[in-house]
């Protein structure tokens, strides 16, 4: 079945890609869901949410397993995402952990390879890394997830660093601090904005304002808060666990906030005032 059109978001390279995806932290994890989240994943490439972000990490590979389970027949179909452990992410541990990803994924090649966050090893051997998984054909783009501004322009001032497609970070409503120096930084640079947890792995919706923002809207708190982080420029990777769920995410494609819903999110989740340090779940 042919996905569904939805909102795009541009690569560096000019590539579109669908600015509303799914997530998959702690999918494949419970043997009693499976069925269901496999069904969810399928059903959100069928609406367009054609961007699937996993990584190593997730259930020890657990998760890659289901996205390989979920997408059989349909890799062409989907933007595919994962991550590198730091602890893997010297040169030649960052292409064995890719491989290992690929099998669990049944695919042959990603398209999007991340650093799920920088530790030990110098960025220079990632990015050597990334570069013989380029040059092998075994990934499309690569870039980072939870890096700062600091890291950031470290990494673009290393020889080839300028590739870096996408930095995936941790943005809602009530973690705006990449507001005041990341974002920016960015968008100057080129380089993609995607959100992880954009709806605080489900802690918003408690929040009476968002409530009653989506009420005057006639969405829902998931809905508006979703539509925000895309009102932003930024791409959203909500986990999708279940059909109704990515029903419900799906929604947020088609929903423009208007100014007054705007001002009222600003009042209650105020954008920074200062350099906050970067935030990580």
């Amino acid at each position: 079945m042919p996905a569904e059109s939805a909102r795009t978001i541009a690569l560096p390279s000019g590539e579109e890609i669908a600015a509303l995806g799914q997530g998959t932290w702690y999918l494949g994890e419970d043997p009693a869901r499976r069925e269901q989240e496999i069904a969810a994943l399928r059903l959100g490439v069928d609406l367009g949410m054609t961007v699937v972000d996993t990584a190593e990490m997730y259930g020890d590979g657990a998760a890659e397993e289901l996205v390989g389970e979920a997408l059989r027949g349909r890799r062409e179909e989907v933007f595919l995402v994962s991550k590198v452990l730091p602890g893997h992410a010297d040169r030649k541990g960052t292409v064995a952990a890719c491989e290992g990803s690929l099998r669990r994924l049944r695919a042959e090649r990603l398209d999007l390879y991340l650093l799920h966050w920088r530790g030990r090893w110098p960025l220079e051997e990632t990015l050597a890394g990334f570069t013989d998984l380029m040059e092998a054909e075994k990934i499309r783009y690569w870039g980072v997830s939870n890096l700062d501004v600091a890291d950031m322009v470290e990494l673009t001032a290393l020889p080839g660093g300028d590739a870096v497609a996408v930095d995936q970070v941790l943005y809602n409503l009530s973690r705006r601090g990449i507001e005041w120096d990341l974002l920016p930084w960015c968008r100057e640079a080129g380089v993609t904005a995607m959100a992880y947890s954009p709806i605080e792995q489900g802690r918003l919706l408690k929040v009476e304002a968002l409530g009653a923002v989506a009420r005057a809207l006639g969405a829902t708190p998931t809905q508006v808060a979703l539509a925000w982080v895309l009102e932003q420029g930024v791409a959203a990777i909500p986990r999708s666990g279940s059909p109704d769920h990515v029903r419900e995410n799906r929604g947020a494609a088609d929903l423009h906030l208007p100014a007054e819903a705007l001002d009222a999110l600003d009042e209650a989740f105020p954008p920074p005032s200062g350099p906050t340090p970067l935030e990580m779940l």
